[in-house]
């Protein structure tokens, strides 16, 4: 079941999470009204300045704004005019697949064509309780609903049965999206099954690396296109994109900086909830070199670590969490101009240079 999915341009985007935290040296937090509409603001900004994908994703947690990223992206849809508008992710496994594609094809025709799905699992839990699902269910539940979502998109009228959801009978699914089809991402976090379930459906994979030398993902990208290559599915065919957490600047040191702070305790929050050692500085500086997960630094920092990146991957997208945590506003919009009138041109041109090459 192929995605037809084609871009022969590489795609530079950003994502958020919407978090709503205290600034680490003041404790001043932003109203929750504020974040949103600066939220709006970076949106309407990354679609001027030509990035290609702006991606919100679901959490259900006092710490994120973003628990309905769809209402999200349809604000946006109205203030922008040609960046693609995608989740980061749609946590599927705890979702209605009807009400997800009705909602998805209601913003595709709010934005004319513009709406994409990145479904995965989720990585974080809340939701399951929320709605009412068994953690234990937590694959089972997935891999149904995305069979689900699938033929959906496929045809106007379904029938379906399944364990965890009511069946279908020859059941009609409206709105209809205004492309023929709504792109679906499968995101991915390293897991072997993840990835070929992605390559077996003919689906798009986005493969975050938040940690660790991204070096060694090169072999579930390898899969990826090896398992699609099994499946029937032209490996050119289906793009893989990576994401990352990053921050730029106008000079590295600024960025770093301004950065720290808050991805530090955005991070040693979640890890404390996880089990994981806090994150030093020195751990930090490391993970920003040009081998390391983080893109954080100035435009030619970022540009050749994207490119360094392309020669590992070949992929054909690359979206940022561009800041994370309490970083102040001016400084997000700042890095957004830098991303798209800087970097991206810049690394377009030379990968496109080596393509014809």
């Amino acid at each position: 079941m192929a995605n037809d999915y084609r871009n022969d341009a590489f795609e530079i985007g950003v994502f958020s999470f919407v978090e709503r935290v205290p600034d680490p040296a003041t404790g001043r937090m932003v109203s929750e009204v504020q974040r949103v509409q600066d939220l709006l603001e970076t949106m309407e900004l990354a679609d001027q300045v030509g990035l290609d994908v702006f991606g919100v994703g679901e959490h259900h947690r006092p710490d994120f704004v973003a628990s309905a990223p769809v209402v999200l992206l349809a604000a946006a849809a109205a203030r922008t005019k040609r960046i693609r508008l995608s989740t980061a992710v749609t946590v599927l496994s705890s979702d209605d697949p009807v009400r997800v594609f009705q909602d998805f094809a209601t913003l595709d025709l709010v934005s004319e064509g513009r709406a994409e799905i990145m479904a995965g699992r989720g990585s974080f839990i809340e939701s399951f309780p929320l709605f009412g699902y068994d953690l234990r269910d937590y694959d089972a539940l997935f891999a149904e609903k995305l069979e689900l979502l699938l033929k959906l998109r496929e045809s106007e009228r379904v029938t379906w049965s399944g364990k965890h959801r009511p069946a279908m009978d020859n059941l009609g699914v409206y709105p209809r999206p205004y492309q023929q089809k709504i792109p679906v991402w499968i995101a991915v976090g390293g897991t072997p099954a993840s990835v070929v379930r992605a390559a077996t459906l003919g689906l798009p994979m986005a493969l975050a690396i938040i940690g660790g030398l991204p070096e060694r993902f090169a072999p579930f990208v390898e899969l990826y296109r090896d398992s699609a290559r099994l499946a029937g599915h032209d490996p050119a065919l289906l793009p893989v994109s990576i994401n990352s957490h990053g921050f730029i600047a106008d000079d590295s040191q600024e960025a770093a900086d301004v950065y720290f702070p808050s991805y530090a305790t955005m991070m040693n929050r979640i890890g404390r909830e996880r089990g994981w050692s806090p994150i030093t500085r020195q751990h930090f500086e490391s993970a920003r070199g040009l081998r390391g997960s983080d893109f954080v630094g100035s435009p030619d920092e970022v540009i050749e670590k994207i490119l360094y990146q392309y020669d590992l991957f070949h992929h054909q997208r690359f979206l940022l969490q561009l800041g994370l945590g309490a970083i102040a506003h001016d400084k997000m919009l700042r890095a957004i101009e830098l991303l798209g009138t800087k970097v991206a041109p810049a690394v377009r041109a030379e990968i496109q240079r080596r393509v014809e090459g």
